[in-house]
This record gives C-alpha cells, structure tokens and sequence, in this order.
C-alpha cells in the first residue's frame, strides 16, 4: 500500500443529518458548539464555555445531546481524568429539507436551522464591514460580497450548486494556506427562488 502523503488534508467527513440529528440541531447553543468544534477543533465544556460566553454546566448539557445523535463524540486521546474532550464527528452536514415533509417537528425545525444559518452570515458580514477599514488592504481588495439573479430551471439550479461545491471542495481539500498573512475565510454560498416583495 502506497503511503499517504502527509501534506495532504483528510478528505472530509460528511454526514446526511435524519430526523432526529435536525431536530437535535435546532438549538442556538448546539449549533454553536457544533460550528466551533468543526472550525477550530477539540475542546472541552470548559474552554467552549469561555468561548460562547456560557456556562460549563449548559455547555456540557447540550454536548451530550449532540453526542447522544452522533454529532459530537469525546475525543479520548485527549481526555485526562474528569477533563473530557470533544470533537466533531463530521466537517460538513446537508440533508434535503424536502425528506422531512411528513414529519412536521423536523420540518420546523428545518427552517429554524435555515433561518439560524442566515442570520448568522449576516454577523459575519456585518463584522466584517464594520471593522474594514482596519484591514489590511490586500484583504480589503480580495473580499466579496455579491450577488446576481439569473433564470433557471430547478435543474440548473442543482447543477450551479454542485459546481460551485466542487470548487469549494477543492480549496477545502488542499493542504492550509501558510504564511503571516494566511487567514480563515467564510465562504457562504446561497441561491434560492427570488420572491417578490408584496406591500
């Protein structure tokens, strides 16, 4: 067997999220924990508090109920004595929200996952802008926020979507950036129906 090339990032792990994983998700403080593990790594209930300005009691309640669906799991090799760590047991989740449309408590809690997901790129942004000014300018420079309307059938729209998550992909599978001046960077990517504003 060939060796793996060390320099080369795991591909990531994805989970398909069922019922009761969305319905498990749909909590403010979840989803939180859930993101900053896959973002910044393991933890424990203590340092994620700190973090999340919480307390530990709260942060390690809702650890538990994410493990208790397989969305976090203890990280053994890092736990000593009652200090217990955890990780994320996937870097990327999705579901298709329509696979949930006979089960009203998943579907509700569906839209707040998608609402919750919103809201929280526009804090990003809005961080972003409101702190520009004191960025370097090549990152000003390289910063987007855009947008354009096109027509497409639900077909093109899956097919747009899946090519954009390939690129993605791509970026997300080569080895990190290095360097003084490498940072992480939020890539959001939405497409949806225009609806039009009714007064």
């Amino acid at each position: 067997m060939a060796n793996e090339d060390p320099t080369t990032p795991p591909a990531p792990r994805t989970v398909h999220l069922d019922a009761r994983q969305v319905r498990t998700l749909a909590h403010p403080l979840r989803m939180r924990l859930l993101g900053t593990l896959r973002v910044d790594g393991p933890a424990t209930a203590t340092s994620l508090a700190e973090k999340l300005d919480t307390n530990t009691g709260a942060t390690s309640y809702h650890l538990r109920q994410l493990a208790e669906v397989g969305l976090v799991t203890e990280d053994p090799d890092r736990g000593t004595g009652r200090q217990r760590w955890w990780r994320a047991e996937h870097d990327i989740s999705n579901f298709e929200p329509t696979e949930f449309d006979d089960d009203p408590d998943a579907r509700a809690a569906v839209r707040w996952i998608e609402a919750n997901h919103v809201r929280l790129m526009a804090e990003q942004a809005e961080r972003w802008i409101a702190t520009v000014e004191e960025e370097p300018r090549a990152w000003r420079d390289v910063a987007s926020l855009s947008d354009m309307v096109l027509t497409l059938t639900p077909d093109r729209l899956r097919e747009l979507n899946e090519e954009l998550w390939r690129v993605v992909m791509r970026y997300h599978e080569e080895p990190p950036s290095d360097g003084p001046d490498a940072r992480q960077v939020h890539v959001f990517l939405s497409a949806f129906p225009r609806v039009e504003e009714t007064r």
